[in-house]
Formats: C-alpha cells, structure tokens, sequence
C-alpha cells in the first residue's frame, strides 16, 4: 500500500528564523524535527509520496531546496491570500514568484485562493493575486492546489472567467452544495484529518458523496492532527489515519481507498 499526502509544508520543519511564522512556530514545539526525519517516518507508515505546498515566495524557494535532490516529494509554489498584499508591496516579488514555476520539481501553483474568514489581506489583493497565479499555472500547464474559506461566491467567477483550470479544493470542509459546484468544473477533492474530528454531519456527509475518482488525501502538516492524535502536531505519517478513518466512514477498504486515491493524486500532478 502506497499514501500520497497531496498537502503538507514539511519544508519550514527546520526554520527558526521567523518567530511570527505560524507554521515554524507549530514545528518548534517538537523541537524542529529534520524533514528527513519526517519523510522516513512517513515512509515508516506507507506515506510514498509527498507534496510540499509553498504559502510564499520564500515558503516556496524553501520546498523547492527540499524537494530538487529527494525522491518521491515535490513541490507546489504557492502565494497564500493571507500573504496577498505583502506580495503587492514588495518590488519584484511576484516576477520572482513566477520563475520558479519553471524548475523542474514543481509540480503545481498554490496554495492559492481567497479566505475571507480571516482578510489578512484585503479582497480585491487576494483576488488580484489569485488571478496572477491562475495565470502564471496556465502559462505552464500546471495544476493548481486552492485554499477557498468564507470566499466561493467570489472566487467562482474568477475561476469561471478562465478555461483549463486544473486542480483541487484543499481542506475542503463544505456542504454537498459546494461539492457539486467543484466537481461540476472537474476539480479534485482533498480531504484531510478534520473529517476526524468534525462535528459538522453536512461535511460529513459530503465527504461520503465524493466520487471516489476525484479524492486525494492530505494533512496540512504541522496543522489539523487526526484523532486518534490530537494534542500532538500533525506530520505527513498522520495520512494514513485520515485515510483508514474515511475507509469506513465511506465503506471502502483501505487498501482500495489508498490505490485509487495515490493514482488520482499522479495524476493530478503528472508525477509517474
């Protein structure tokens, strides 16, 4: 059995320069762990594949560093909403962000997208500088890895005023209504440890209605840790949890959900 964890930022695992950086800071509390250490206890619970998902320029330099010389991990250059407007203001940073899009272990644009349950970056940044990325991801054939929260009626009109839009809603945490709007434009689903531990049947129940041929796992390492392991900061590893708890709430085996979901996610990035 091979896992794909479609979503994970393992390359800030080692960073201490930025204490405000909520990623580095989660990292931190288990004492920054190598990313070798972390891909091998991956490996350990047959997590093959990984995805390093960038939130910034740097973030996204960083997980290209990682991935460029390791088998199996590739990369995902990515400018988050939260980070919109501070790409606007820095001179020459989003013409920087674009070259990158040409190394040969990126695999996809994101995450990218619009959060408006936050707004640490204005609207009409966040819309400006996903329209850049939608850009930027077909200019050179790439899938896109999109974070939408509190934001589809918004973003659905961006994404519909473009034409070959490859790639999947992450953290997806919806009703079957916003489903049905995902899957009607050919999108993947990915579905991480929340579905663990949500109280919220509607979610629920749409994360059973998924089309199996359109699910990819994910963790969002260091964040949202599945049960059983709540309390502890989340790693690529903790995929297979998401995974064996969704096999039954779906009625699937594992091993049937981790093969299609494994091919699903190659073939979302081209990475066989």
């Amino acid at each position: 059995m091979q896992l794909f964890d479609t979503h994970c930022h393992i390359q800030e695992s080692e960073e201490t320069s930025n204490a405000q950086d909520a990623t580095q800071k989660k990292w931190h509390q288990i004492g920054n762990p190598l990313a070798d250490d972390l891909i091998a206890a991956a490996h350990a619970a047959d997590v093959a594949f990984m995805m390093c998902v960038g939130c910034t320029l740097e973030d996204s330099r960083r997980a290209l560093a990682l991935t460029e010389s390791r088998k199996n991990i590739w990369t995902s250059i990515g400018i988050h909403p939260h980070e919109a407007q501070a790409h606007l203001d820095e001179p020459g940073a989003l013409e920087a962000f674009a070259a990158l899009a040409s190394e040969p272990s990126v695999k996809a644009v994101g995450e990218c997208g619009l959060d408006y349950y936050y707004e640490h970056s204005p609207r009409e940044a966040q819309q400006k500088v996903l329209r850049f990325q939608i850009e930027l991801a077909l200019k050179h054939d790439l899938p896109m890895i999109f974070h939408v929260r509190d934001a589809f009626d918004d973003f659905w009109p961006i994404f519909d005023s473009y034409k070959g839009i490859r790639g999947v809603i992450h953290s997806f945490t919806a009703t079957e209504k916003e489903l049905q709007q995902i899957l009607d434009r050919g999108l993947y689903v990915g579905l991480n440890g929340i579905m663990t531990f949500t109280k919220d049947h509607d979610q629920l129940k749409a994360a059973t209605t998924v089309p199996l041929d359109k699910l990819v796992l994910e963790t969002d390492a260091p964040f949202l840790t599945p049960k059983p392991f709540r309390g502890t900061i989340c790693e690529p590893k903790h995929v297979r949890a998401t995974a064996e708890f969704l096999a039954a709430l779906r009625g699937e085996t594992l091993d049937e959900l981790a093969a299609v979901t494994t091919r699903n996610a190659h073939m979302l990035f081209d990475t066989e």
